[in-house]
């Protein structure tokens, strides 16, 4: 019990420069972990929200802004197309499934996006799961003003069925841009965990004839979602609107677009990174600094232990131990920063973008990193661990004359 009892004393005779860098160690491991759970998931949710559609058609312009607008309700839309183009891509022989969308409005900040009811119907937002609306409520009529509201916009908006709204023109709320028009809500959709959860539905003829909106959009959609009856006519279809074409665009592949985007933001993870490794090096420099400091004073009581009969790895272990007990500590306290990042980070997603994190999910980083982390602390622990090693029995205890 000599070794654990050594460390303990040592550690409460320091407890407050104990508590200083295991702070620092809590902070760098809870960032490290947060960093990479947020990415990896986010990349993960964002890709498997988009495996619903294989492509989407819409205006000329930027294939990412096309699939933010269409898919996850983000940015503004590139423009419009004509109902002939929907009709085109509907009928075409490769295509198995066509969706329209229109978009234009919001309700106090959530988006408005009119489809036809064959979304909630007949398209798979995940393998084997469909769109289904809360006991006691039913989809829109496709004709009528209703409206199905996604699950996070009726708990923020307040929203229930039989409740009844206007519609605000544009995608940002302004109470002076509201519309005449009342739409009534006939249903909340259950959470499915994807942008749809963000989203105020209505009828695609309620969005195309809204009193204050362009007469030519009675004829256009925003975009179509599109389904492919086999991958490579995406290929075809790209050929045709993107390469021989220049008036659409066809987004295809809708993963390897959303892919494309991480890649582009993969920066702003590098620099959380890099930030969290150097605050790693400064607490494991703060171990070295706070033991090595520390030896002066522990010089007398090591020399003593070493003449009642304590070896010198004995003393050495014993440093090297204190340094990874101040790690483990920090790593332990690591995991409420981490869970405390990750629930703010996670709302925030949410709130954004309707993706859903799972802050309880498992991930080898999760004890590889608290685990680096302590050993990183023994490697600082090191130095002055030699230097205690080195500790003269007979010099230290010789009296002073």
């Amino acid at each position: 019990m000599t070794l654990p009892l050594i460390i303990y004393r040592s550690l409460r005779q320091h407890a407050l420069s104990t508590f200083i860098t295991a702070g620092s160690i809590a902070l760098a491991c809870g960032l490290l972990m947060t960093v990479w759970m947020v990415k990896t998931q986010a990349q993960a949710a964002f890709v498997s929200t988009s495996t619903a559609f294989d492509g989407v058609l819409g205006a000329r312009g930027s294939k990412l802004q096309l699939v933010l607008n269409a898919i996850f309700h983000l940015e503004a839309s590139p423009g419009n197309l004509a109902w002939s183009d929907y009709e085109f891509i509907k009928k075409h022989p490769a295509v198995k499934t066509a969706i329209p969308i229109a978009v234009g409005d919001n309700l106090r900040g959530y988006r408005i996006v009119g489809t036809v009811p064959e979304l909630f119907t007949g398209v798979e937002y995940a393998p084997g799961k469909k769109f289904t609306v809360q006991p006691g409520g039913k989809l829109f009529a496709d004709d009528a003003r209703e409206a199905v509201a996604g699950s996070f916009a009726a708990e923020r908006l307040g929203l229930k069925r039989g409740d009844t709204f206007h519609p605000f023109h544009g995608l940002a709320f302004d109470e002076k841009n509201q519309h005449a028009e009342t739409y009534v809500v006939t249903g909340i959709l259950a959470p499915t965990n994807t942008p749809a959860d963000k989203v105020v539905w209505i009828p695609l003829k309620g969005v195309q004839t809204m009193s204050g909106h362009d007469a030519k959009a009675a004829t256009e959609v925003s975009a179509v979602l599109v389904q492919l009856r086999a991958a490579t006519a995406g290929f075809m279809l790209d050929l045709m609107f993107n390469k021989q074409g220049n008036r659409l665009t066809f987004a295809y592949p809708v993963n390897a677009i959303v892919s494309e985007l991480f890649g582009k933001i993969s920066w702003f993870d590098r620099v959380l990174a890099l930030v969290a490794y150097l605050v790693a090096l400064v607490a494991a420099g703060s171990v070295l600094a706070s033991i090595y400091n520390s030896m002066s004073a522990r010089q007398r009581d090591l020399a003593i232990l070493r003449a009642l009969g304590a070896r010198r790895r004995t003393i050495f272990g014993a440093v090297v131990a204190e340094a990874a007990c101040i790690g483990a500590l920090g790593a332990a306290a690591g995991f409420a920063v981490y869970f405390a990042l990750l629930t703010v980070v996670a709302g925030v997603i949410r709130a954004q973008t309707g993706v859903v994190l799972d802050v309880a999910a498992g991930h080898p980083v999760l004890w590889i990193c608290p685990l680096a982390m302590i050993a990183l602390c023994a490697l600082g622990g090191a130095v002055p661990a030699v230097k205690a090693y080195r500790t003269p029995v007979a010099a230290t205890l010789a009296p002073v004359s």
